[in-house]
């Protein structure tokens, strides 16, 4: 975990940029603590805000970075600017090339039946080298997911990528992080279905520009409930934000 934290209407948000986040974790590999990684957007955050018990949940990550590029904006805000957007997806990019050939193993953990095996596939052929330990999809009953942990815990990962969707995903690792035998867990959406090729990701320009979620809309208006939580997330932060700072 970095030093500081800037306190983003409660969350703990890290001031890392990317490198650093990525090298953090690479060494958190060579450690016997679990180490936690949960990667907020705007909506994330602002469900937090109204939900303490989820709010709790996330700041016991060992690191949160700003997935979104309206977490930067709101730092922006609160005068106290985030270096960059560290996205999860991007995130586990960075890792998964630094890892690559290097006998740490991954566990792939999410999507409907078949996305992590294809999500397997293509990240060997990113990152020759990649030893993916284990996968299962995030449909499960009860009886299912002690398989699940067990497989995890027999497997031993090094990086296990938790693919649920907010806020299940950090729920679930923060309840079964210690039992899990993995050592760095990170909570990372839809990025399986990304990987996988199923969903596409925003142009480049798009990325650049910070304008994914517009990408997103366009691509499914159907999302335009969804991110309404963008302005309110703002308006949030410039309402209140300022007196969740030391």
């Amino acid at each position: 975990m970095s030093n500081k934290r800037l306190n983003v209407l409660g969350v703990g948000v890290d001031t890392c940029n990317m490198e650093e986040a990525a090298n953090i974790l690479v060494s958190a590999m060579e450690k016997d603590e679990p180490f936690s990684v949960f990667t907020p957007n705007s909506e994330i955050i602002l469900y937090a805000y109204k939900n303490p018990d989820y709010l709790e949940i996330l700041n016991r990550g060992s690191m949160i970075t700003p997935d979104g590029i309206g977490v930067v904006h709101a730092s922006k805000i609160l005068k106290r600017p985030l270096p960059e957007r560290v996205g999860g997806f991007d995130l586990a990019n960075v890792v998964l090339k630094k890892i690559a050939g290097t006998g740490r193993k991954v566990y792939l953990f999410g999507g409907k039946p078949g996305v992590a095996e294809d999500a397997a596939k293509k990240i060997c052929e990113l990152y020759p080298g990649t030893e993916i330990c284990g996968t299962a999809d995030g449909y499960f009953d009860a009886e299912k997911e002690q398989q699940i942990i067990s497989d995890i815990h027999d497997k031993k990962p090094d990086l296990l990528f938790v693919c649920l969707g907010f806020p299940k995903q950090e729920t679930w690792i923060d309840a079964h992080k210690n039992e899990l035998g993995a050592k760095v867990m990170m909570g990372i959406g839809g990025s399986l279905d990304v990987f996988a090729g199923t969903v596409k990701r925003a142009p480049v320009a798009f990325q650049k520009l910070g304008l994914e979620w517009l990408y997103r809309l366009l691509k499914q208006p159907s999302r335009f409930i969804r991110m309404l939580a963008l302005p309110k997330f703002g308006f949030t932060v410039l309402l209140h934000g300022k007196k969740y700072l030391d």
